[in-house]
Order: structure tokens, then sequence, then C-alpha cells
């Protein structure tokens, strides 16, 4: 019975109990204490045999073989999955990275804007996810958004003016000003 639960007791505890059940029937249970607070709960899982003498003399030795060498498998295989997943996090910062460090590289764009209120030419398209106005390593240079991007960014957060018209620009001091003029209508 110690030889087949020596690879178990190699990295850590394990309390023994025995118990007569009955008259001729005792229970033997073995269990592996947690070696660090963060681990697995099922390394700690517990072998528990309930048998009579002589079954538990002849059979007792295959299933300690058996339950230790789980045992050894499934350590195995959790720190194997947790440094996979270790690694693919490292990866995906690294490239995370990378794509930032590329963004911040690239000049913004401003459309050309001639003495009227419209932009010159097609705005430049900008992906969805880069369209933000509270994350500066993200957002366009100032003036580099048309007030319709402007009104698809603001809609996530106002519904309302995600069909609002657009109207301007006024100039307020040395700032020109687009106001968002919803559509007033009747449901149904």
């Amino acid at each position: 019975m110690f030889v087949e639960l020596m690879p178990l007791l190699a990295g850590r505890t394990v309390l023994i109990t025995v118990a007569r059940e009955e008259e001729n029937v005792v229970r033997v249970n073995f269990i592996p204490r947690k070696m660090k607070e963060d681990e697995n709960p099922a390394l700690t899982t517990p072998l528990s045999y309930t048998g009579g003498p002589e079954e538990l003399d002849a059979e007792l030795g295959k299933h300690l073989a058996s339950y230790v060498e789980c045992h050894i498998q499934l350590g195995s295989t959790l720190a194997q999955a947790k440094s996979e997943m270790e690694a693919a996090a490292t990866a995906a910062q690294e490239e995370a990275r990378k794509k930032a460090s590329e963004r911040s590289k690239k000049p913004a764009e401003k459309p050309v804007i001639s003495t009227g209120s419209a932009p010159v030419g097609p705005a430049p398209a900008l992906p969805a996810a880069t369209m933000t106005l509270f994350e500066s390593s993200q957002a366009p240079a100032s003036g580099a958004l048309s007030p319709e991007q402007v009104r698809s960014i603001m809609a996530t957060l106002y519904p309302d003016i995600a069909t609002a018209s657009i109207t301007g620009p006024e100039a307020v001091g040395d700032k020109l000003r687009y106001n968002f003029v919803r559509a007033i209508g009747a449901k149904g």
C-alpha cells in the first residue's frame, strides 16, 4: 500500500484514516492536503474505500495505485493548461502593444474643409473600434471627425441623436459649433 502511495507523498501530505464500520467492514480514507491556497480543489479529492479486511488486503493496493496515477496526471494537466493560458495571455498582450504602437505612429488624417460647412470629398472611414471620444491613445486628433462620425459615436450613449439632423456650423468664438436636432414624431 505505501509503495503505491509514495509518488503522491513526494509532493504533498496525505492524511490516512481507518475506521471500523461494522463487525467485518473497515473504511480507509486517503485525504491529500492542499499545498497552496490557490490550488485547484480537484487535487485534494479524497479516496475512500470500504470492505472486509481480506478484500482490503487484496484490492486496496490496485485502487490506490490507480488513484495516485490519476492524481498525478490531473496535476500535470492543470499545470500544462495554466502555462498555456499564461503564454496565450502574454502573446495577446504583446500583440495589443504592437497594435497600439502602430496606431500611435500613424499620423491622424484631417479632412480638408472648404469655406463652406461640409468637408470636401468623403470623410475618411474610421473603424468603429477606434472611434472613441474618451481614450486619447485611440481617438483621432482634434477636428479629424466629421459631424456624422461624431453623431454615430454619440448615438451609443444618446440613442435619440441616431436619427437627428445636423445643423451648422455656427461660429462661436474661434470654434465651429454643430447642433443635433432630434426628429420629433409620433409612434404608431
